[in-house]
Order: structure tokens, then sequence, then C-alpha cells
């Protein structure tokens, strides 16, 4: 038990790694969270959390992709007087977390190098867990708390975007875990806008007859390099404006290869990719950079008729920024906690859009912290059991704290 001030913070951190490793163990790419949620819903029972209070949306039906679930919603009844808290995290892991193993090496998890691990975010999942049973082993105080874990974060923070709020009991805050460090306080998050460009040109024999042709692929590289000429790729800077962009794909239909042939003029090309900013307007910019970038690629790649290809290029928000104020109450409980436990709060502007970008745009103020996670999304994935310790300290104390 660790003392700090008042607040007494029990924690049996065996159990809570040995949460965080079963967890890890089983797969759940997104779009295919249902096993994982099994396993979540068999260790609340077995913590005892009441399966009464516990269920799933439907925003699975809302999403455009294949889900197996919806998100995974568990209700904590107050044991004291207070406002609603919503704790939440993802239950995906991205496509090079399957068939990971983890294993344990000293103060740290690890995969077997041949897959990512998943600690983004099932440091998350475990500790929401953590909290669960923290508070109902120790019998500590707390106001109602809702558990929220959502699906398909990794593939565009669908879960959480077709969350309906109005099935979390009314929160007046959420903590949200999917980070690194207990001491990261992560208060907004960029916003981005996707876009596409479907180019139809025309084929004709690249040896034979090559002037009969409109190559969708050039008019595709020309658009790229017109867009990075007008300073629309990559970091973006202009005025007092700030954003990222990217290409994501550059292919054909149904993820084939433009064209699949070096003989022929290539008639269709399909490109995606992103804009992000702190400001939605300016990242419908970038994107409409990219449009008028494509319509002058468009202009310059002709037949010998004169005639050009067909472009259709749209864009769409994927996410909305926000911001909290330092003064707001989220940010301020979060930080006090955070002291309390001798951390240093380090506040954070994400470059990467979260569930809380979603659920601020809910009316949720959302703060998130980490648990250990670090190098995610990549073989040499690892988990801090150290960082998730302290993050699953937080994580009691953030439900217990008075108000």
């Amino acid at each position: 038990m660790v003392m700090m001030d008042n607040f007494a913070i029990p924690l049996d951190t065996a159990a809570a790694v040995e949460h965080l490793m079963r967890f890890l163990s089983v797969e759940g790419v997104t779009g295919k969270e249902a096993d994982i949620a099994a396993s979540v819903i068999e260790a609340l029972k077995a913590v005892g959390v009441s399966g009464e209070n516990i269920r799933f949306d439907d925003a699975n039906e809302r999403i455009p992709l294949p889900t197996e679930t919806g998100n995974l919603i568990v209700d904590l009844p107050g044991t004291r007087p207070g406002p609603r808290l919503l704790f939440s995290t993802h239950l995906d892991t991205v496509p090079l977390c399957a068939g990971a193993k983890p294993l344990r090496d000293c103060n740290r998890i690890v995969s077997d190098g041949t897959t990512a691990l998943g600690g983004d975010a099932r440091t998350g999942v475990a500790l929401l867990v953590v909290v669960a049973e923290t508070l109902i082993k120790h019998s500590l105080p707390h106001p109602p708390i809702t558990l929220l874990f959502t699906v398909r974060e990794e593939s565009g923070l669908h879960g959480a975007r077709e969350l309906d709020p109005a099935v979390l009991g009314g929160p007046v805050m959420c903590v949200n875990v999917d980070g690194q460090l207990a001491s990261d306080l992560i208060i907004g998050a960029v916003g981005q806008e996707n876009w596409e460009a479907e180019i139809v040109g025309r084929a004709s024999h690249a040896g034979v007859a090559p002037e009969t042709g409109i190559s969708a692929t050039l008019v595709g590289a020309l658009a790229l390099a017109e867009a990075y000429a007008a300073g629309w790729f990559g970091k973006i800077e202009k005025s007092d404006d700030r954003g990222t962009s990217n290409i994501g794909i550059f292919g054909g239909k149904d993820g084939m290869a433009a064209g699949d042939a070096t003989n022929v003029v290539t008639d269709y090309a399909f490109l995606k990719g992103e804009a992000r900013s702190p400001e939605p307007a300016f990242a419908k910019m970038i994107a409409e950079g990219y449009e008028a970038a494509f319509e002058k690629a468009k202009q310059a790649v002709k037949d010998r008729n004169g005639e050009t290809a067909r472009v259709t290029f749209i864009h769409h928000t994927a996410y909305p920024p926000f911001k909290l104020n330092e003064n707001s109450p989220a940010v301020v409980r979060a930080a006090k906690a955070m002291k309390l436990l001798g951390l240093e709060p380090n506040y954070l502007f994400s470059n990467g859009g979260l569930d809380a970008n979603w659920l601020d745009k809910h009316g949720v103020p959302t703060v998130t912290i980490g648990a250990g996670q670090a190098e995610i999304h990549t073989v040499n994935e690892y988990v801090d059991l150290r960082e998730y310790e302290k993050g699953c300290r937080l994580g009691v104390l953030l439900a217990t704290m008075p108000e």
C-alpha cells in the first residue's frame, strides 16, 4: 500500500501484471474485438462486477466497416455521492499485433520479436480492470463510474465516433488511457481530414501508340509533385496556420497496383491521404490544396486529341480537433492526482487522433494518461512495467479522490 498525503492506494501489483499479460495474449485486431471483449468480461466478473452492469452498445451497426461487437460498457455503482466519472480505453490492436506472444523481461513486457505487442492499448484495458478490482476488493468509496472499452480505434476512431453518449449515464469528465508515461497529461489533439482521388485515364499500348492513352499514374504523380511544390505535403506552415499531410495509398482497384504491365498506359489510379491540423478549417484547406493540385495535373496530361483524364476528388472529416484549458476541471483533477503521486504533469497536445477527440465532441471533457506502452505499432514494442504500475495507481486515485 502506498500512502500519499491522506490517500491510501492499495494495489496488487502481481495481479495487475497478470491481467496485462493475459490481455496481451488475446488476439483482437481492429474490427475483430469479440475475443478480447469476452476476456475482459470474464475478468470483470471474476473480480466482482455484476453481469447486469456489463453490456455492449450498438455502435458496430453504424460503423461503415465490418466490426464484430459494439463498444463494451461497464457500470460501477457509486458507493458515495458525486458526479459520474468515465474511464475509457480501446480494445483493438493494429494488425501487426496478430499472434503476439508476450514475454516478461525484468521491468518490461516484450513480444518475441516477430509481431508488435499490443500495449497500445491493452495497458489501458488492464488498467481499467485493475481499477474495478481494486475498488471492489478494498471497498474504496467512489462516485458512480462508467468504464468504456471502444472498438475500431486503430482504424479511424470509429467506436468512439459512433458512440451514443446517452448510454454513458452522464459523466462529467473522462480519463482515457492511451499513452506512454503516467506523468504525460494529454489535453488536446489535432483533427484530421481524409481525402481520396480517383483517376480514370485511357489505356493504350505504351510502345505502339502511347499518344492515344491518358496515363492515370502520371496524373497522380504530377498531382503529388504539385502539392509538394505548393507546400501542402509533410510539415505545413502557412502564415499562422500549422498542419501535416501525407499520401498513404497510390494504387489501383481493390488494393492492386495501378496497372499490371509496363507496356500499357495506365487507365486507373486511386490515391488516399490525410491532412491534420489543430484548426479544422486549415485541415480542410490542406485537402483543398491537394484538390487543386489534382486539377492542375489533370490539365497537364492529354492525349493527342487534347482529352484529359476524369478525376474525382473527395474529402471529409475523420475526427475533430480539441483542446482543454489547463484550468478545466478534468485537467485540474488529473494534475492534482499526479502531484499526489509525486509526478509532475507534462501537459501535451497530441499530433495523433485519440478516442478523446470524439468523447470531447460528445460533450465529455477528456484527458488522456499513459500506462507504459512504448514503441507502439512496431516489432520493438514493449510495456514499461514501472510506468504501468504508476498508471494503475493513478487510475485508482482518480476514481476515489474527493472532488
